[in-house]
């Protein structure tokens, strides 16, 4: 198991165990089965009901959590450092000994379908999981991480349990500790219950399955929804592609979250089409999304989608200007530093990094690299990418 902390000035700790167990791992058959053993993990363990689990942190003004992704599963604790003991000691006992009851799983499955049924009533959410289903359509990239209300019914205990001894093992495992506690701190503070092993299915999971993208063009379902709400990207960069960065830089000149962004002041700010528009940078190991997302008015959606093409052209045909390029980096490195004074974030992406690259990135790396893009690189993203003849587009009407 793979140990990664840095310090921090304050006294509350944020640690958690993040796990290379998800949606794209599942087997045909276990759609959902990664979210869901999630949700049962919290349910009870050798040592403890699932009273004593939610109590365990909460009862000295700490928080446990967790979340499910395509490539991960993330259990996450905060509490002053005077508890690290206490928080590593539940951490390890759910996710290497729960034991997943059976009356729990009958409960808990109506709690996920009620999970399911809420993003259903969500169509501006709901069209980021069908965008994806579409990109990667066949491949369990494309699936759902909430999974299929049919088939979490037939889930036992036999199949969680089986599914957690072939993900939850320490080798697919990394322990995360960001806090004002050192290396050694930490290791003394570790339970000593042994844990399981790897076992011979580990490399049965489908994490090698070739990902072939869905062949571009037009999509479009009958949701009876007020608004259109239209999505338009094409697959992009997986995290360890050199181009990955210029096109994250790229992407927030488009559309990222500020209001000057090209994207918001071509549709919202001077046409008042739209509420919402944003463009997003999803990434994976070995491949990525690029998508662009707005909600407008049915008879609207012709003209948003002519303002999205100019706004992408401009970027494909002509290099940044250095004032352009150099504003960009400034803006972003900007959002960057500010994300860094949420250690929660800073701790998970801490974990996740090194469960998926088994390395670290400063915020002064990150900086470093990015004040290091030239326009020549963001040109060459932009045409792998953002090239309007090649694109998906979703819509629901």
């Amino acid at each position: 198991m793979r140990l990664v902390s840095t310090s921090s000035p304050t006294d509350t700790i944020y640690c958690g165990i993040a796990i290379g167990s998800g949606t794209r791992h599942e087997f045909d058959t276990e759609s959902g089965i990664a979210h869901f053993t999630e949700h049962l993990t919290f349910k009870g363990t050798q040592r403890r009901t699932s009273r004593q689990i939610i109590t365990r942190i909460e009862s000295v003004g700490g928080d446990l959590n967790a979340f499910t992704g395509k490539e991960e599963t993330i259990y996450y604790c905060a509490c002053h450092r005077q508890h690290l003991a206490r928080a590593l000691d539940i951490l390890f006992d759910i996710v290497y000994h729960s034991t997943y009851p059976q009356a729990e799983i009958e409960k808990e499955v109506e709690v996920v379908i009620d999970e399911i049924e809420s993003y259903n009533d969500s169509p501006s959410e709901l069209i980021y999981d069908d965008f994806e289903a579409q990109l990667f359509q066949g491949h369990p990239l494309g699936r759902n991480i909430l999974g299929d209300k049919q088939q979490l019914r037939r889930y036992t205990h036999d199949d969680i349990q089986a599914y957690a001894q072939r993900q939850y093992i320490p080798e697919r495992s990394v322990l995360f500790v960001y806090g004002n506690v050192s290396q050694q701190q930490i290791l003394n503070s570790l339970p000593t219950k042994a844990m399981p092993q790897a076992t011979t299915t580990l490399i049965d999971t489908p994490i090698t399955a070739p990902i072939h993208t869905t062949t571009p063009g037009t999509y479009t379902y009958d949701k009876g929804t007020h608004q259109s709400h239209v999505m338009i990207g094409a697959p992009s960069f997986g995290g360890n592609d050199p181009r990955h960065l210029a096109l994250y830089l790229a992407n927030n000149i488009l559309g990222g979250p500020g209001l000057s962004s090209r994207l918001n002041l071509a549709l919202r700010e001077k046409n008042a089409l739209v509420y919402t528009v944003e463009s997003t940078l999803t990434t994976y190991t070995d491949t990525g999304v690029w998508a662009v997302y707005y909600g407008c008015d049915h008879h609207d959606v012709k003209r948003c989608q002519r303002l999205v093409e100019r706004e992408l052209y401009r970027l494909v045909d002509n290099p940044l200007s250095p004032r352009t390029l150099a504003a960009a980096k400034r803006q972003l490195t900007g959002q960057i530093a500010l994300s860094y004074d949420n250690p929660e974030s800073v701790a998970i992406g801490m974990g996740k990094r090194m469960l998926h690259y088994n390395r670290t990135l400063s915020l002064q790396t990150l900086i470093e690299r990015i004040n290091a893009i030239t326009s020549e690189q963001v040109l060459e993203a932009t045409r792998q990418v953002f090239n309007p003849e090649h694109l998906t587009i979703l819509h629901y009407t």
